[in-house]
């Protein structure tokens, strides 16, 4: 790969991730606002999970675009590389969203215990509550 077709690899490669990177960090702002019930706490974890992201994807695209892909053409071996660069990213992208869903799952399980827990604390004391004998002695 000549220096133009890698710098030019280099330059979409960043900007695919970026753009892909916003994606997250646009719609995992209310998603994780639903599951943190906070603001703050939504914002802080987007904002690392979307770091998180960039690195992983930045670091493995940099490491691609330093393996020669065996082919002749200089055109086939750039689409080439566009190509795995396109897997590398939307497999970043899936594994980011299943943290998110995971999260969101342990959240909601959590919610689903904490009211079983108060139920059933709520049936003992009923149980455990004396009751009034109606009849006069």
């Amino acid at each position: 790969m000549d220096t133009t077709a890698y710098v030019f690899y280099l330059v979409v490669a960043v900007l695919l991730t970026v753009v892909v990177g916003q994606v997250l960090l646009r719609s995992g702002q209310p998603f994780l606002e639903e599951v943190f019930r906070s603001r703050e706490t939504a914002h802080s974890l987007n904002v690392l999970l979307s770091v998180l992201f960039h690195l992983l994807t930045l670091g493995v695209l940099a490491l691609l675009s330093t393996v020669d892909v065996p082919i002749d053409a200089p055109l086939q071996a750039t689409v080439t590389k566009f190509g795995i660069a396109l897997v590398v990213v939307g497999i970043a992208y899936g594994i980011s969203m299943l943290v998110l869903l995971r999260i969101r799952e342990r959240r909601r399980q959590a919610g689903i215990s904490e009211k079983i827990d108060e139920r059933l604390a709520e049936q003992r004391r009923r149980r455990a509550a004396p009751t009034a004998d109606p009849t006069p002695q």
